[in-house]
This record gives structure tokens, C-alpha cells and sequence, in this order.
């Protein structure tokens, strides 16, 4: 028994009352079969991980006010048959996934009266199918993780009165078949999402600025004399209690359009443009917008709603033409607005092109042939254009896996830093960026899908901030940070035709009276083949000729070094 504690022999199963002793840590000498831990009222202020180490028996701890600040990750990882855990009445500021890791068989969790903002949702993730009691409330929590909450299929009793919440989801606790009491006094709840019942949950909700209207009438039926719910709004409601309306003034209008507009109205493909809508109702209405094809708009590359209900298009497109409509909706029916955009295609004019290296600014460009000769990107001498003149960008295919592109300015701009290009195809939202210098004039897109639609944007970026602001133009996502402006050079949409024959054959229609090794197929896959096999015989002849080398060589010297030998002996004895 840890010195200042308790350990009643008379208990049924182990257990250490170490309450009001003044323990400044948790004591290092416990009892690790102990089954009950009782630490309240001391001075812990953190909970390290070898702390309840090896306590696997342990049922039921108790860290009651101790102003404990800081659990360490893992603290209660090894307390696998721990039931109730009381952590209240201490400085906690936030829960975090790890600091609860292993707690499996916990039952009760009291996290009350403590100093909580933040709770991650993988806090629950250990117990979420075994908690029962589950208790925040004297905290400052202005959201919780509703999401972990909904999985909590055995949970009884959710208690979170006097915190700062603000909204509950429709639906957060709805498929707790479980649930019996739901306590969310005085927080600033304004709306609450129908909770299922009768019978259903046992619910407290007094003390929240209430907005009543029609959203409330199912609470209006549940509540009667005696409940503590009250309207904060609207003003002919303000401070009466909820239970005392009559039923037909809880009322909700349904939503106008109070405004739309598209800023500007006509823009140029590849430009970006802004649709604004804006609605008033009671409840206040969600607004949601509708495509020209009457798809609904998402969120996505070229597209982006905002928080206010507008629509912002990055890049129009001329399937961006036409009439988007805005729909307001809330509990007593909805309004929409059509809002016109009209998406003017750029010009692309015939028989002109970019002068070439050399010539003059009087010169005459080239023909769309010498488009077809040029190989790969080309850098030459940048040709200028008039700063209020929009550029031109063209396409030419060279495959179903490859195409050039090309603008064709006419005079020279300064300030110039590098050019962008940007495209994406119609089966990826994403977009892809190439950054080119200031000279390039031409680019060849490589590894494009076949059969495929793509839509492709120029921008030329400038260092000057004045460069790129006369064109309205958007500085495109993924350019370099030290560019200040950009001018967008102009946009193009080009189609790459469906494959025939598979990458690397040869032609069926090749030439008879060409040689036995042109029927084999030239791409880089094969020439690298055929380079690795030459060197590696480069390497093979080489060490065997060195080998040969020092075999020559060990032989010479072999016989330097042997001794004389005699052809032939002859022997004569005298008969002694």
C-alpha cells in the first residue's frame, strides 16, 4: 500500500483510496493488480505513460479534481477491463486520439467541469461501441465531433450542458437506439434538428437563444408547464416560453430572391466571372446554384461557391453560356432567379502566325505549315503584340496522344517573366500546369488520353503588378509567388482522336522493299533495349580480354623464373 493511502483489507478485490492525501504524482509503488484507483482531490498535474502500466485488472479509476493539465499519449493504454474513467473537475484544454488509446472496455467517461475547446474525432475511436455515459458538460466547446457521437451505438446518457455549442446536425443523434436522456442547457443553440420521439430521448434544452418558427414546432409539442425552453427571437416572441406559444404563431416565410447579377455579364472564354444571389426568408435560406444543362454546380477546378452563395466561374467556358439559376430553399418552400452569362469565344484568325526569327515587325508571318514542321517546343525570338489586342492561342493534333500549341503575338510586351499554360481533359477535374519562358512561342503536349475533350489556357505572367491588371485576367493557381500579375493570352478547347493502332507497331501498310530491320518497331523503348545489350557485350568483351591479358602475362613470368633443366645424363663408375 502506497504510503498516505488506503488499502482496506475488508474490500472484496483490491483497492487504493489515495483521496485528499496531497499526492503531488501519481505514486510510483501501486499495486498493479489493484482493481479500483481512487486519486481525487490531489495535486496530479499530468499523467505520464508508465504511470498505469501493467494495471490490466484495473476497473475503475478515479482523477477527480486534481487540476491534472496534460495526459501523455498512451497514458491509459494498457487499462484494457477499465469500466469508468472520472477525469472531472480538472484543466484539461483538448483531447487528442492517442490520449485515450486502449480503453476498450470503458463504460462511463466524465469529462466535466474541465477547460476543453477541442476534442479530435478520434478521441472516441477506442470505446465508441461500448461507452454508455458519456459526460462534457462546464466546458468550452463550441463544436463537437458529432460524427464519432453517431457511432456510439450503445450510448445512454449524453450530457453537454454549459458549453458554447452552436449547432447540432440533423440527424447526429437520431440512430442512437439507445439514447435516453440528451441534456443541452444553456448553450447558444438557436435551431434543433427534430429528436426522435415518443418515445425517445429524455431532452433539456432551456437556457439556449431559441429562434422559434416552424422548426420548432415538433419541441413545441413535446414540451409542457414546467419546462425551462424559451423564444429569444423574433422580437413578438422574445423572453416567452416555448411551451405558452400558440402553435400558429410559430411561422416561417418562405424565401424571395432579393437580388442577382452576373459581374461581368459577357466575358471572354478562359476570363474568370462572379454570379452573385442573394435571398432572404425565415428560416434563412440555403442557396445552391443550377448549371445551363440544370446539373447542380459543386465545388471543383473551375468552379467555386462561396460561403455567401456565390458562384465564382475561374475559367468560363462556352459550356459556361447561357442561364445559371439560383435556388433559395428553407421549411416553407423555396425561390429561384435565372441569372444570364453570356461567354464569347475568342477569334482565331486565319493565314497569320508568328513571324519568324529574323524578320521584320512589318514582316508576314507564317502559314499554319510551318506549324506542321516545327519539332517540339520551340524557343525563337518572341514577336510582340499591341497591349489592347487579345492573343491568339491555336492547337494543331499530332496523334491521339500528342498536339502543339502556339500563340501568336505581334509586338513585343516588357515585363514579361514567363508564360503559362494550364489544360485539363473532361475526365479530370484537375489542373495541369507548365511553366515556359519569356521566348517560348510554341509547346508540344505530350501523353494526352486519347478520345478525349481538353481545354487549355495561356497566361502570360508579369513582374510589373501594372502588367497583368488592364486585362481583368486572374493570376492562375500555381504560379510562381515572385509574379504579380498575369494577362491571360487567350483559351482554346480541342478534342485528341480515339486510338487506332497500339503504341510501337508498324504500320500494315509499310513498304515490302524495305529491309528485315524495319519491320521491328523503332520507339524508345526499343533503342534503349538495344543500348543496354551493346554495352552490356561492351562490358563482357572487355573483362574477358583483360583476363586473357593477365593469363599471358603470368605465364611469361612463370618462365623467367624456372630453373635450368639438363637434355641428357651420362654416368661412369670405375668398379670401386
Amino acid at each position: 500500500c502506497p504510503p498516505r493511502c488506503l488499502c482496506p483489507a475488508a474490500a472484496p478485490s483490491p483497492t487504493l483510496l489515495c483521496a485528499r492525501t496531497g499526492l503531488l504524482a501519481v505514486p510510483p509503488s501501486l499495486d498493479r493488480g489493484a482493481v479500483e484507483l481512487r486519486l481525487a482531490d490531489n495535486f496530479i498535474g499530468a499523467v505520464g505513460r508508465a504511470d498505469f502500466a501493467n494495471m490490466s485488472s484495473l476497473v475503475h479509476l478515479t482523477l477527480s479534481r486534481n487540476g491534472l493539465r496534460r495526459l501523455a499519449p498512451g497514458a491509459f493504454a494498457d487499462l484494457r477491463a477499465l469500466r469508468a474513467l472520472h477525469l472531472d473537475g480538472n484543466r484539461l484544454p483538448a483531447l487528442s486520439g492517442a490520449q485515450l488509446r486502449g480503453l476498450g472496455s470503458l463504460r462511463h467517461l466524465i469529462l466535466a467541469n474541465n477547460q476543453l475547446a477541442a476534442i479530435e474525432p478520434a478521441a472516441f475511436a477506442a470505446f465508441a461501441a461500448t461507452v454508455e455515459d458519456l459526460d462534457l458538460s462546464h466546458n468550452n466547446l463550441p463544436a463537437l465531433p458529432w460524427e464519432a457521437v453517431a457511432s456510439m451505438l450503445s450510448l445512454a446518457t449524453l450530457t453537454l450542458d454549459h458549453n458554447l455549442l452552436e449547432r447540432v446536425p440533423a440527424g447526429a443523434v437520431a440512430g442512437l437506439p439507445r439514447l435516453a436522456r440528451l441534456d443541452l442547457t444553456a448553450n447558444r443553440l438557436r435551431a434543433l434538428p427534430p429528436v426522435p420521439g415518443p418515445p425517445g430521448p429524455s431532452l433539456a434544452a432551456g437556457g439556449n437563444p431559441l429562434h422559434c418558427n416552424c422548426e420548432l414546432l415538433w419541441l413545441r409539442r413535446l414540451t409542457g408547464p414546467g419546462r425551462l425552453e424559451s423564444c429569444a427571437s423574433p422580437p413578438p416572441l422574445a423572453g416567452r416560453l416555448l411551451w405558452a406559444v400558440p402553435e400558429e404563431e410559430l411561422a416561417c416565410r418562405a424565401p424571395a430572391i432579393t437580388g442577382w447579377a452576373a459581374h461581368p455579364a459577357a466575358v471572354l472564354e478562359g476570363q474568370p466571372l462572379r454570379l452573385g444571389c442573394a435571398a432572404a426568408g425565415d428560416p434563412p435560406p440555403a442557396l445552391h446554384w443550377l448549371g445551363p444543362d440544370g446539373r447542380l454546380v459543386q465545388n471543383g477546378s473551375h468552379r467555386a461557391l462561396g460561403a455567401d452563395g456565390s458562384l465564382e466561374l475561374r475559367v468560363a467556358t462556352l459550356r459556361d453560356h447561357g442561364a445559371f439559376t439560383c435556388v433559395a430553399s428553407n421549411a416553407a418552400g423555396e425561390a429561384a432567379a435565372r441569372v444570364q452569362v453570356a461567354v464569347l469565344p475568342l477569334p482565331v484568325p486565319h493565314g497569320t502566325g508568328e513571324r519568324a526569327e529574323g524578320d521584320g515587325e512589318d514582316g508576314e508571318g507564317t502559314g499554319p505549315s510551318d506549324m506542321a514542321r516545327a519539332d517540339g517546343n520551340e524557343t525563337s525570338k518572341a514577336a510582340p503584340v499591341p497591349s489592347g489586342e487579345r492573343k491568339v492561342v491555336a492547337a494543331e493534333l499530332l496523334g491521339a496522344s500528342s498536339a502543339r500549341i502556339r500563340w501568336l503575338p505581334q509586338r513585343r510586351v516588357p515585363g514579361i517573366r514567363m508564360f503559362q499554360v494550364q489544360y485539363n481533359s473532361s475526365g479530370d477535374e484537375a489542373l495541369v500546369y507548365r511553366l515556359l519562358p519569356p521566348t517560348t512561342r510554341t509547346f508540344l503536349l505530350r501523353d494526352l488520353a486519347s478520345g478525349r475533350d481538353y481545354d487549355l489556357c495561356v497566361s502570360a505572367l508579369y513582374a510589373d503588378p501594372r502588367g497583368g491588371a488592364s486585362s481583368g485576367g486572374a493570376s492562375p493557381r500555381g504560379a510562381s509567388s515572385t509574379s504579380a500579375g498575369s494577362r491571360l493570352l487567350g483559351c482554346i478547347h480541342f478534342l485528341t482522336p480515339p486510338r487506332t493502332n497500339p503504341p510501337g507497331c508498324s504500320s500494315s501498310s509499310s513498304s515490302s522493299s524495305s529491309s528485315s530491320s524495319s519491320s521491328f518497331p523503332r520507339g524508345p523503348h526499343f533503342l534503349g533495349g538495344t543500348i543496354i545489350i551493346v554495352i552490356g557485350a561492351a562490358i563482357a568483351a572487355s573483362v574477358l580480354v583483360f583476363i586473357l591479358i593477365l593469363t599471358a602475362r603470368y605465364k611469361a613470368a612463370s618462365a623467367r623464373r624456372a630453373p635450368a633443366t639438363v637434355a641428357s645424363v651420362c654416368c661412369q663408375t670405375n668398379g670401386a
